[in-house]
C-alpha cells in the first residue's frame, strides 16, 4: 500500500503542479509534506486531509489507502455516534449552548456541524485502525 505522502505526490503529478505550489495553495507550510516524506509526521490533520481531498476532487479514503480504505465495522459505527452524541450535548449542554455572534445557531448550522464532526470522527477512526493494527492482520 502506498504512503500518504506517495498518493499526494501521485496526484500532484497527475495536477502538473509540485509539492510546494499545493503547499502553498492550500496555505500549509512547505515542511508539511517532507515532514510526511522524511517519516518525521505519519499523518495529516482531517482539516489538511480534506483540503487535500478536495483540492484533487477526491475522497480522503482514496487519499488515504489504495482506494480501499479498512471498512468500520458496526462497533466502529456505535462508537462514533456515541462518541458525536456525547460532543454535541456537551456543546449545546453549557451556559450559552451553541452560538454564533451570540445568537443560538440555526437548524441548518447544527446539521452541518454534525455532518463536520462525523466525518472527522470517521476519518480519525480509520487513521487509527489503520495505524494501530498489528502488521500480521494487515491486509
Amino acid at each position: 500500500m502506498a504512503s500518504l505522502y506517495e498518493n499526494i505526490m501521485q496526484l500532484c503529478q497527475k495536477a502538473g503542479i509540485t509539492g510546494g505550489k499545493l503547499c502553498s495553495e492550500l496555505g500549509f507550510s512547505r515542511s508539511t509534506l517532507s515532514d510526511l516524506k522524511s517519516g518525521r509526521v505519519v499523518s495529516l490533520s482531517s482539516a489538511k486531509l480534506q483540503k487535500i481531498a478536495e483540492y484533487f476532487g477526491v475522497s480522503v479514503d482514496a487519499l488515504l489507502g489504495s482506494g480501499q480504505p479498512r471498512a468500520l465495522n458496526s462497533r466502529d459505527e456505535r462508537d462514533i455516534s456515541r462518541r458525536l452524541e456525547e460532543t454535541l450535548h456537551q456543546l449545546e449542554g453549557g451556559q450559552e449552548g451553541l452560538m454564533f455572534d451570540g445568537e443560538p445557531i440555526d437548524d441548518e448550522t447544527r446539521e452541518l456541524l454534525y455532518i463536520s464532526l462525523k466525518s472527522s470522527l470517521e476519518v480519525s477512526k480509520r487513521i487509527a485502525k489503520q495505524k494501530y493494527t498489528p502488521k500480521k492482520y494487515r491486509d
